[in-house]
């Protein structure tokens, strides 16, 4: 189950121009194209329906939500002032899925949302099992003691992670060895280590 997982994984990086995952960025170093028996041929020229139909995909995928999770929070970014793709983005990485992987406590976006559903993550000393929670400035996560002793948190609690992560970004004041984490302020969309032309998934939803 686990191979098939991370195939279709692989798989969907090399579609979409972009390693999801640590493991899929040795395949994609190796094959940078897209997958199946034409994926080196050159293709023709996309539809401009198309080009942002992938690069909403492309930031779906990076959070790994549904379809109905992504448009219900453009709706909400849209409702927001500012721009709306900044906005889009913002609200995506205030997801405590999304922090937890930032703050290096998981490897992946799918090993992060398993630690949250699982129950191994407290928001504010409570426990919190939906991945998509919101988190607001000034909240602390951090990992329930009884979870801290297993295996895969001493793992990240040593910074095992940091090498396949991006550096933690300044809105997160982490304390790793206490697999700790605040949300110190709202993300800014230039500070969000996610690949994006926001502008065309405006378009795409706006369409």
């Amino acid at each position: 189950m686990a191979g098939n997982r991370s195939r279709k994984q692989v798989r969907q990086s090399r579609a979409l121009g972009l390693p999801l995952t640590p493991k899929a960025v040795r395949y994609f170093e190796r094959r940078p194209y897209g997958p199946g028996e034409h994926g080196r041929s050159r293709r023709r020229q996309e539809s401009d329906y198309a080009v942002r139909l992938k690069e909403k995909q492309r930031l779906r995928a990076q959070y790994g939500i549904r379809e109905a999770q992504m448009a219900r929070t453009f709706e909400e970014a849209r409702r927001e002032k500012g721009l709306t793709g900044e906005n889009l983005v913002e609200l995506l990485e205030m997801r405590l899925d999304a922090l937890v992987l930032r703050a290096g406590f998981a490897r992946t976006t799918a090993q992060a949302r398993q630690s949250v559903v699982h129950r191994h993550i407290l928001v504010d000393g409570k426990i919190v099992d939906k991945p998509s929670f919101r988190v607001k400035p000034g909240q602390v996560i951090q990992v329930k003691p009884k979870s801290q002793t297993t295996v895969p948190f001493q793992v990240a609690a040593a910074g095992s992670h940091r090498d396949v992560l991006p550096a933690v970004p300044a809105y997160l004041d982490v304390e790793l060895e206490s697999l700790k984490a605040t949300l110190v302020r709202r993300p800014k969309r230039d500070e969000v280590p996610v690949t994006c032309d926001v502008q065309m998934v405006v378009e795409y939803y706006s369409r």
